[in-house]
């Protein structure tokens, strides 16, 4: 891509970016609605406090993924938009990994497992728009993109397995909804992406696919209405 592409694609992204960042940045209302809205009645301020903080940390990010990595792919289409999203949540995942300073919640007798926070047809889901987007690209030696959907179910999985181990952060309840939010949009977000990236617009089979894929992803990230029994 010529290099005043490049520079009018990362303008464009990262003005995308910023525009998110200033309309969605958190505060205590937005952290309310969050608990609620995967399975969390009445949360509390600590628990609020928690739910800003795991948005901040996630949307903080987007702006400068958003002037990066579009440019780098040469490419500013849905795709692609939806990786620079889930690198945005692998930074935040990372980032929680670190020790919590002062007091922490004690940790839980039964360990955190994946099928505990990630339902299986959840996970199969994601495999299987992973490995049909895969086929696809090498059947029609669509290497570059081939490159990209790899990395992006790669980064899918880091996301949902480092969502099971980070360290646990207040209150039980809490910790666990966004626990199953961060693993269940990083899954949705890599169904998206692989889906659009495997199977660009052109022609009816194309069109199925991506059908799929986007009721895919909606089944897959939607709120879960109560937290799972493991709770």
């Amino acid at each position: 891509m010529p290099w005043d592409n490049v520079l009018g694609v990362a303008v464009i992204t990262g003005l995308v970016g910023l525009a998110i960042l200033i309309v969605l940045w958190p505060g205590k209302k937005h952290g309310k609605r969050l608990l609620e809205r995967w399975g969390v009645a009445e949360p509390d301020a600590a628990e609020v406090e928690l739910a800003v903080r795991y948005l901040k940390r996630r949307r903080l990010w987007y702006p400068w993924l958003f002037l990066a990595i579009p440019p780098l792919l040469g490419d500013g289409g849905t795709g692609t938009i939806l990786a620079t999203l889930l690198l945005g949540g692998l930074i935040a995942e990372l980032l929680a990994q670190r020790p919590a300073r002062g007091p922490r919640r004690e940790a839980e007798l039964a360990p955190r497992t994946l099928l505990g926070i990630v339902p299986a047809w959840i996970l199969v889901l994601g495999g299987l728009a992973a490995a049909g987007s895969l086929l696809h690209l090498g059947l029609t030696a669509q290497w570059k993109l081939l490159a990209v959907a790899a990395g992006t179910a790669l980064v899918s999985a880091a996301i949902t397995l480092l969502a099971v181990r980070r360290p646990a952060v207040g209150a039980a309840r809490a910790d666990l909804a966004l626990r199953c939010r961060s693993a269940r949009v990083a899954v949705g977000l890599g169904i998206g992406a692989c889906t659009a990236v495997g199977w660009p617009v052109g022609d009816f089979g194309s069109f199925l696919a991506v059908v799929a894929g986007l009721t895919a992803f909606l089944a897959v990230t939607a709120p879960a209405k109560r937290l799972p029994a493991a709770a």
